[in-house]
């Protein structure tokens, strides 16, 4: 009996330990991870830096009173690497803009300007132009952008409208 309780107690202390050592190792992480990211400029403090969103995304920007939602990407009509296409296409994403007083307005903003199908790279809110600077990742040419559903990366820049 007495050596069950002292298995058992080792047991125990080998599982909280390891526990400890996982959160130690979460927080290392995160720490790295605020680190790397403001290295690379995303902070949204930043004047003309390039603001990042994962797909869903929502994040309140102070500096310009407005709550910011990456809902989707809705059109992808990008060539796809490796592929030889007469035109380069582009990619619509649907962003959610909302002032601190105003109501919710959704975005359509393209890769690539296309006043032909009234693509516009940029769009005016609440005094500010919204500007979408990057969509990744690039479709492939075996898996096409179905396959990116879920995945896609913005990034946009916010500067006061002129």
């Amino acid at each position: 009996m007495f050596h069950k309780t002292i298995i058992l107690s080792l047991g125990i202390f080998a599982l909280t330990g390891c526990n400890a050592q996982k959160k130690a190792k979460a927080d290392t992480k995160k720490s790295i991870d605020m680190s790397q990211s403001t290295k690379k400029g995303n902070l949204p403090d930043q004047k003309d830096s390039i603001i990042y969103f994962n797909e869903g995304e929502n994040k309140f920007l102070r500096q310009y009173q407005m709550n910011v939602t990456f809902k989707g990407i809705s059109e992808d009509n990008r060539c796809p690497e490796g592929v030889n296409c007469i035109m380069a296409g582009a990619a619509i994403a649907q962003i959610e803009v909302m002032g601190t007083s105003t109501r919710p307005t959704i975005l359509s903003l393209a890769s690539t300007d296309y006043p032909g199908r009234d693509y516009r790279q940029s769009a005016n809110f609440n005094g500010y132009t919204i500007v979408l600077q990057e969509v990744t990742p690039y479709p492939k040419s075996e898996e096409g952008a179905k396959a990116l559903n879920g995945k896609y990366k913005i990034g946009i820049t916010i500067k006061k409208a002129q």
